[in-house]
């Protein structure tokens, strides 16, 4: 049994991989397994998340994806970013996306903001650091 700590290098999570995979694998998992295999799922995650850090998509490629998960077309966007040239324009890279196409692309489609407002190659916050870096304040006093 694999006494649950701070995974630290490649081989800890490799041995945290392999006791989730036998903790998984039993039939009728006692109380503390139960634990322990939530607790080194917990583990894993937070290795993850630090050791193979998620680069955010071009506002582009998110837009993109989004058209191909709902079987949307450049004349679906229009209400969101206005004439279809403009889609066009955007879609092909020749146009920045306005604040305003961001805040509908964000309410209707449910694409990220900070997806839409970053730039490629920047990294996913992990959802707990996210508001801690937002200027509230900031914005509240610029309503």
């Amino acid at each position: 049994m694999m006494k649950a700590r701070i995974i630290k290098n490649e081989d800890g999570y490799e041995a945290a991989l392999m006791r989730i995979e036998q903790l998984m694998e039993l039939q009728a998992p006692s109380d503390d397994e139960l634990d322990d295999l939530e607790l080194l799922s917990l583990l894993v995650e937070q290795y993850e998340d630090k050791a193979f850090p998620i680069d955010l998509p071009s506002p582009i490629a998110a837009i993109k994806f989004r058209m191909e998960q709902e079987g949307l077309t450049q004349a679906n966007l229009v209400p969101y970013m206005g004439q279809k040239s403009r889609v066009s324009e955007v879609l092909a890279g020749k146009r920045q996306l306005s604040l305003a196409m961001i805040r509908k692309l964000h309410a209707e489609l449910g694409i990220p903001a900070e997806v839409l407002l970053g730039s490629p190659g920047s990294k996913m916050l992990p959802e707990s650091d996210i508001w801690p870096k937002f200027p509230v304040a900031e914005v509240l006093k610029k309503g």
